[in-house]
């Protein structure tokens, strides 16, 4: 698998991810519904392709952040 996410797109996702997961489990701001679970699950995923280092969405459409060819 290539990467296709650049240093600051990889830290970005990252913060968003440890954001939502403070936000989802430290706080009642998104309850225990819906926005709790999608927040969630939006930060794994986030955090995820962050440690990878590769966005599957971004290889559907041509997307590349990182400066390697």
């Amino acid at each position: 698998m290539t990467t296709n996410m650049g240093k600051i797109d990889r830290g970005l996702r990252l913060g968003i991810a440890v954001l939502l997961l403070v936000l989802a489990l430290g706080t009642n701001v998104l309850g225990s519904g819906i926005l709790f679970w999608l927040a969630v699950i939006v930060a794994v995923v986030f955090a995820v392709t962050a440690f990878i280092g590769n966005c599957p969405a971004y290889s559907i459409i041509g997307v590349k952040t990182c400066r390697n060819g």
